[in-house]
Order: structure tokens, then sequence, then C-alpha cells
């Protein structure tokens, strides 16, 4: 009897890198392996919390653009999620993997949950650094840790750091 395939769910707030599909997908090489990507249509974006994450990584113009600028629309934020997925799933087939991928809410945790429950066998959670969330555990990969009972793994987009 053939194994069953696993699936990897991955939880991105941006397009996949070349650098990260190459890290998950090294996680298991050789190995059947589906991966569900998802990402969030971010319709409520925080602004302190994203100026904090910049003036943290001495980004000032980011952070400066960030004050200046204004949340999408609930459908510019789905359209740029929707565009991030197709890319990333691209990506992934594009390096021989079997992927699919979906846009969730704004709070991608209750689908992660869902994938999840739905036979998702591990979680990789590529972010870039968050200066806020990440020091006070309040990431997605910290909640996701604290309710999943699959190994999660956070890896900052296009490095090999871990989050």
């Amino acid at each position: 009897m053939a194994a069953e395939a696993w699936t990897v769910v991955v939880l991105t707030e941006d397009v996949l890198t070349s650098a990260d599909v190459d890290h998950i997908t090294s996680l298991h090489p050789g190995e059947d392996i589906h991966y569900r990507v998802l990402v969030p249509a971010d319709t409520e974006h925080n602004v302190v919390a994203s100026v904090l994450d910049h003036l943290g990584m001495l980004e000032l113009r980011e952070a400066w653009d960030d004050v200046l600028g204004k949340e999408p629309t609930p459908e510019q934020a789905t359209a740029t999620a929707s565009e991030q997925v197709i890319d990333s799933v691209e990506r992934l087939r594009a390096s021989g993997a079997t992927a699919s991928g979906e846009v969730t809410q704004d709070d991608p945790l209750p689908a992660l949950q869902a994938a999840v429950y739905a036979g998702g066998d591990e979680v990789v959670v590529v972010t870039y650094p968050h200066a806020v969330e990440d020091t006070f555990h309040t990431d997605w990969a910290s909640q996701a840790r604290d309710v999943l009972q699959v190994p999660v793994l956070h890896l900052y987009a296009g490095t090999s750091e871990l989050g």
C-alpha cells in the first residue's frame, strides 16, 4: 500500500520567493507532499504595528509611507491576496511540488485551523519580521502553536532565518 501524501499548510503574507520555496520544499526532500497555500486579504492593516515594525528595522521611508498610506478596500485586498496565492502556487509547482491555494479572511487563523483539521500535517508560516508581534508572541506562528497539534515552523520571507 502506498503511503498517503502529507499536506503542509503554508500561511504567507506575501508571494513566496524562490528562496522561500527552496526552504519549504527542502523540509521533505523526495517525499509526496501537497502544499496548501493560504494568504489573508489584509483588509484591516494595523498602521501602528506596521510603523513600529519598520522603525524597529530602521526602515524610515517605509514607516513614513505607512503613516501616509491608507488601508486597501476589501476588494483591493482580496485581489492582491488572490494574485499572491496564484504566484506562490505557480512557484511551488515550478519546483516540481503539488500545490493549491486560497485567500483567507484578514485573520487567517480560523482558515489555518480548518486546513489542519481537514488533513494538514504541519504548518509553515512565512512572514516578514514584525518587531511587536514577534516580541510578544502574538504573531501567526505563535498563535498557531498555541492551538494546533501539529509542528509549526516560522520562516522570515526571503531568508533562511527562523522566526
